[in-house]
């Protein structure tokens, strides 16, 4: 009776997880396709953040879903960047190499002049009001912060009222802009799909392994933007040495989509912002002037380059770099030079608080001596 009695309350305690999960992807998926019905911008992203973001806010104690879904999620999406970033994209990224650093530099001063801001007026101490500003890798961010002596919940708060204002409302000003140049996701996705490709039965285990080692190589060469990154160099590996034979489906582009907006959603946290409502309305402003700098800036680089006017804007879009793809990919732009120049920021960005890092360290242990 024991035995028995144990195996019920296991099974039960399961079922009760597998609903919690279940239950909001299915809400995720229904208001996802309802979103994607209304011609919502990025619909797939949008609803399932809304959707996360309602749960989070009527759940008294919420628990957010497990961090393989949205390490999932990420690690598709960066196998759908590496099929659509080809070797031209690259020559092309490194042609333009130096409007693109002075303009990264540019989005980085404004960040940092945010950073500024937060901290005379919204009552946050200077290296987390700099930290929460710096547009990169929320999570990293977060990490990192400890490690300097800053405040991780209000980093990890500010970074999140970033990405949620970017990915709320650069999507649909770019859609509002540019509706002429809207095009069907679906039809973008199958466009590689053709007779010499593998079967559905060979290319989903593949692109499976994939994800899988490229969330192992991301874990093991501490790269930002869990999963994202190693997928993608895996992804290169793939997609350029085997050209044509496999290919990311558009229900699995969908999926991923859904996953990573349900997860960033989820993550909401109202008691923390009601404590730094002052700094976390700031920052709104704040990210929304850097937004409209940004637009300024990425339309000099159209200017300058040449490159179309839609890549420019969302390569230099402070945040988000799931919703930029998805927006590129909806509206035609170059999603390979849109990444090229996202992923070249972050690295910038980090490489910079790895030198202020070893600077403060060094600084310290000659304090020390």
């Amino acid at each position: 009776m024991e035995l028995l009695a144990s195996w019920h309350q296991s099974i039960t305690s399961s079922w009760q997880n597998l609903t919690r999960i279940i239950q909001p992807l299915a809400f995720a998926a229904i208001v996802g396709f309802a979103c994607n019905w209304l011609g919502v911008p990025v619909a797939w992203l949008l609803g399932p953040l809304l959707v996360g973001i309602t749960y989070a806010c009527i759940q008294d104690n919420p628990k957010p879903l497990p961090s393989d879904f949205i390490k999932v999620g990420k690690a598709i999406i960066g196998l759908y960047s590496a099929s659509r970033f080809s070797p031209d994209t690259l020559m092309l990224a490194t042609t333009h190499a130096i409007p693109v650093i002075l303009c990264i530099l540019g989005t980085g001063a404004l960040s940092m002049f945010n950073g500024y801001l937060l901290y005379k007026w919204g009552g946050v101490n200077k290296l987390t009001s700099f930290l929460g500003a710096i547009p990169g890798s929320a999570t990293t961010l977060a990490i990192m912060s400890e490690e300097y002596g800053a405040e991780p919940i209000t980093v990890t708060v500010l970074q999140y009222i970033r990405m949620v204002v970017v990915v709320l409302t650069i999507p649909t000003t770019v859609t509002l802009l540019f509706p002429n140049n809207v095009v069907e996701p679906i039809m973008t996705a199958q466009s590689t799909v053709n007779d010499s490709t593998v079967s559905i039965f060979l290319n989903l285990p593949v692109l499976a392994g994939c994800c899988i080692l490229g969330i192992l190589l991301g874990k093991w060469l501490k790269l930002p933007t869990t999963g994202f990154l190693g997928a993608f160099l895996v992804g290169l590996l793939l997609f350029w040495n085997l050209p044509g034979l496999f290919f990311v489906p558009h229900w699995l582009w969908v999926f991923a989509l859904m996953l990573v907006g349900l997860s960033i959603g989820w993550r909401f946290n109202l008691q923390a912002v009601r404590q730094l409502w002052q700094a976390v309305l700031l920052e709104i402003i704040l990210v929304i002037v850097l937004m409209l700098s940004c637009l300024v800036i990425g339309y000099q680089f159209h200017l300058i380059t040449k490159i179309d006017l839609i890549t420019a804007i969302l390569g230099f879009t402070p945040g988000g770099l799931e919703a930029m793809i998805a927006t590129a990919n909806q509206l035609g732009g170059n999603t390979g030079m849109v990444l090229a120049v996202q992923i070249t920021r972050q690295m910038l960005i980090l490489l910079g608080l790895y030198l202020f890092g070893f600077t403060q360290n060094r600084s310290t242990k000659q304090s020390e001596t």
